[in-house]
Formats: structure tokens, C-alpha cells, sequence
């Protein structure tokens, strides 16, 4: 059984300095409810179908199965997904042994910042950077399943830091 272990925070600072590279990133749902997604994503000039299950109840862990696909059928599962595809920059900023994910939002949620780290156990321990924010784990409003039905720019006066 695949197990995802991931935290997520706010990003308050200007982390691209320490970024070691950046992937363009494009996903859309086939199915997007609670508990259960299914998930096509283009990144640069790879494609992937991903499952994944219901998070625990910290929001730190959940099942993950994820397979490639060819980016033509990438393009072509696009348009079969629920409405309100992602667009998103993926930068990767290795600290202290981890390697961070820090995505920058486009589009429909534009102006939205998180930095993810997986670990190997939910207990790990781990440095936070200087640019790290608010923790949202388990925080729903910040899966990008829901960014898709309500995106970042309709939020209003969202309590982001």
C-alpha cells in the first residue's frame, strides 16, 4: 500500500533563491469529493494519473497510487475533468536533508503560495525554513481538489498568514 506523508504550509518569504529547479505544472479531476480523488496531471513534458484516498484525521496522511501516462492522453483526460483545472509553477528547494515543493498558483489562484514537505513518518522531525509560513495541513481549503470548485481569487479576504 503507497501511504502519503505530507505537511503543507504558507509560504512567507521569498524562497526561489534556494530553488534548485521549477516544473510547470497543469492537473485537472476526473473526480474531486471528499474522501477519494482521481487526479491527471501534465508536468513539463510527463503525464501521470493519480488516486488518492481519504486523509487521516490530523490531515498528514492518506493512500497514493499514482501511474504514468502519455502526455497525449494527459491532453486528452483534460477535457474530461470536473471544471476549474490547476496551473501552477513547481519549485523544489532541498533544506536540511528534505526536499521542499513550493507551489506557485496561476490563473484562478493566483497570489497563493504553499510549500509541501513529505516525510517518512508523520513524527519526523524537520527544519522549517526562514520563508516557511502558517502550517494548513489538513486544512481543506488548500487541496487543490477543492482550489478546482473554489478557487484562491474568490475567497474573499482569505486568512492566509
Amino acid at each position: 500500500m503507497a501511504i502519503e506523508i505530507e505537511r503543507k504550509f504558507l509560504v512567507d518569504g521569498d524562497f526561489r533563491p534556494e530553488a534548485t529547479s521549477r516544473r510547470l505544472i497543469k492537473q485537472g479531476y476526473l473526480c474531486a469529493q471528499p474522501g477519494k480523488t482521481i487526479r491527471v496531471r501534465r508536468q513539463d513534458d510527463r503525464a501521470f494519473l493519480t488516486i488518492k484516498g481519504p486523509s487521516d484525521e490530523r490531515g498528514l496522511s492518506r493512500k497514493e497510487y499514482e501511474w504514468p501516462i502519455a502526455v497525449e492522453e494527459a491532453e486528452e483526460l483534460f477535457a474530461l475533468c470536473e471544471s476549474g483545472l490547476i496551473d501552477k509553477e513547481r519549485f523544489i528547494v532541498p533544506f536540511h536533508g528534505f526536499q521542499w515543493e513550493v507551489d506557485w498558483f496561476h490563473g484562478e489562484n493566483e497570489g497563493l503560495v504553499i510549500a509541501e514537505i513529505e516525510l517518512p513518518d508523520e513524527e519526523t522531525p524537520f527544519d522549517r525554513p526562514a520563508w516557511l509560513g502558517r502550517e494548513v495541513s489538513g486544512d481543506h481549503r488548500y487541496y487543490n481538489a477543492y482550489l478546482t470548485h473554489h478557487p484562491f481569487r474568490e475567497w474573499g479576504n482569505p486568512d492566509i498568514k
